[in-house]
């Protein structure tokens, strides 16, 4: 795993999204096709703006997978994370091959149908954020790394749904669905590379958690120093409580 660390979440998404480019560009050259993951967050703004500029993508060869939903919650919703990949990318890239989570749906039979579909292949590139709490996807600490399951369902303990409150998603706490659908943590391992977008002072304690500490499920992100391929992009504030030994040890020059 590496950490790059830029001067602020504009620079940071632009950097992100060049690298998300030449995976899919390289995906599709070697086999025809791309199989991605993509994330639903606020922290993705900037990254998803210059992903879907980039030049030269063939967007019809991408497959898109969902990291995560609510349950019980329409597409429609503001807050939908359904409604955030059809505004942010598939409307701006004209993907048409996509695996959405319908939080309106039976979540069994959802489950069933979307894991079936990635479960068929590896994923090349997986997208993701970095919760307040650590979480990557829905899985909250402790969360499960052991699952074989691709996609499992989950309750979401306080300190997610607050985030989701915080960031202007919800009105309050009781209007934030209590259970969700979430891709697991062994399926996010699976991928050929992952790239987790996390810029902002609110994500500085998740990250001193998750990559000081030791690799636990009461920080779930940190499970990701285990891949071989991931990379984690930070901005100053994000990065900030790490300590140096760790910035040497794992940050890349940007």
């Amino acid at each position: 795993m590496l950490l790059r660390v830029f001067d602020d979440r504009v620079s940071l998404g632009h950097a992100a999204a060049a690298q998300a480019a030449s995976a899919i560009r390289r995906a599709i050259s070697e086999q025809g096709r791309a199989r991605i993951v993509g994330a639903s967050a606020a922290s993705q703004f900037e990254f998803l703006e210059a992903l879907t500029a980039s030049p030269d993508i063939d967007w019809e060869k991408v497959e898109l997978f969902h990291l995560d939903e609510y349950i019980g919650l329409p597409m429609t919703h503001p807050a939908s994370f359904c409604k955030f990949l059809q505004d942010r990318l598939i409307a701006k890239t004209g993907i048409r091959k996509y695996h959405l989570l319908d939080g309106s749906q039976e979540p069994a039979e959802l489950i069933r149908s979307v894991g079936n579909a990635i479960a068929a292949s590896p994923i090349d590139v997986a997208f993701l954020g970095i919760g307040e709490n650590g979480h990557i996807a829905f899985n909250d600490p402790p969360a499960d790394f052991d699952n074989e399951e691709p996609y499992i369902t989950v309750a979401l303990d306080e300190a997610c749904r607050l985030q989701q409150v915080a960031e202007g998603w919800f009105e309050n706490l009781d209007t934030v669905p209590k259970h969700a659908i979430s891709i697991s943590v062994r399926q996010v391992l699976k991928a050929k590379e992952i790239l987790a977008v996390v810029p902002g002072p609110r994500k500085a304690q998740a990250i001193k958690s998750c990559f000081d500490g030791p690799i636990s499920p009461m920080a779930p992100s940190s499970i990701l120093r285990n891949h071989s391929n991931a990379t984690v992009y930070l901005d100053r504030q994000s990065s900030a409580l790490l300590t140096p030994a760790t910035l040497t040890a794992l940050t890349a020059s940007a």
